[in-house]
């Protein structure tokens, strides 16, 4: 199944039901108004979606329009909860070694993960505003799961079953305010401004066999300013699989239907993939030359993260966005 948001003037927009190749797409207001309301009830509504979604895809829906990815919003415009993880080690092991810092060995049995903030995101068409160039802007093109209700404690292997849809995500990261936050021992804030996912969440089976030990094989692509940046195969290299983040993030704590949980940079051993974000890029200069060679994002670049099946079609739509000066 394929869930979007349109944007109504409403803070939390308009549940769309999207087809599988992504071209109709239909208001179901009789059972669920928004995506927070499905991932409310979600085993209770998802049935009944599940119903309408095939015959949306067998052209059996009357009322059915024109798929539109410019009307979109995050599928979640807010949420209670985003957490993202760094589940890509290798990727925290090249940043480590980029400054001659050796990493504890508990970096590969125990995930990193930050709590970031969720009453803002970006539509997946929208313009990042941002105040500076001097803040060092950078692109994170990564996955994220939708979860609904989660107890504390869960285990990895019943966390699995909690996850519910998947998304991409632009975890925009200003790198060079980074060091000073994370100096004061207390993390991300200011450095982490508001993150944007892709127009479409999908429910799992919708990868086939592409989607396996909780993690999807596939590769996330990237191109910055139309050139290809990157594509990392996404199941390859991933140290922490997704019921495994689920369940440390729900050590402590119920985690609410609706929480996002992300995956952190994709990250592949094999560099010929590309990376998925300029500071990964500038890290292996800096060890290949003593220092990097490719600048941080300025106003007017822009960013495309998607995903495709093997058959060249997209899977959840398009991120593609455009930096700008921020006007107050």
């Amino acid at each position: 199944m394929k869930l979007a948001t349109y944007e109504n003037g409403r803070r939390d927009g308009q549940l769309m039901l999207v087809s599988r190749d992504l071209s109709k797409a239909v208001e179901v207001p009789a059972i669920a108004q928004t995506m927070q309301q499905l991932m409310d009830s979600w085993d209770l509504l998802q049935p009944q979606l599940q119903e309408l979604y095939e015959a949306l895809n067998e052209g059996q829906m009357d009322n059915a329009v024109d798929f539109d990815e410019s009307k979109c919003h995050s599928p979640l415009p807010r949420a209670y909860q985003w957490a993202d993880g760094s589940a890509y080690v290798n990727h925290v092991e090249l940043v480590r070694k980029a400054r001659g810092a050796e990493m504890p060995e508990t970096f590969w049995t125990n995930p990193l993960v930050y709590q970031g903030g969720s009453d803002s995101f970006i539509a997946p068409k929208a313009d990042i505003e941002l105040g500076s160039e001097e803040w060092g802007i950078d692109f994170e093109s990564e996955i994220a799961v939708i979860t609904d209700d989660v107890p504390m404690g869960v285990s990895a292997d019943n966390a699995v079953k909690h996850i519910k849809l998947l998304m991409l995500v632009n975890d925009v990261s200003l790198r060079n305010l980074i060091p000073g936050e994370l100096a004061k021992g207390f993390g991300f804030f200011q450095s982490k401004p508001s993150s944007s996912f892709s127009p479409v969440a999908i429910t799992p089976d919708e990868l086939g066999d592409k989607w396996q030990d909780a993690k999807v094989h596939l590769p996330l692509i990237t191109h910055l300013n139309d050139e290809l940046f990157g594509q990392p195969n996404a199941g390859v290299d991933m140290t922490f699989n997704f019921a495994q983040l689920v369940a440390h993030v729900a050590k402590s704590r119920p985690m609410g239907a609706g929480a996002i949980i992300g995956s952190g940079t994709i990250s592949n051993y094999d560099r010929s993939a590309g990376s998925s974000c300029l500071a990964e890029k500038r890290m292996l200069e800096t060890i290949a030359d003593g220092k990097p060679a490719t600048s941080f994002m300025k106003f007017g670049d822009k960013v495309r993260i998607e995903m495709n099946d093997e058959q060249g079609n997209s899977i959840f739509g398009t991120i593609d966005q455009t930096v700008v000066e921020y006007k107050a």
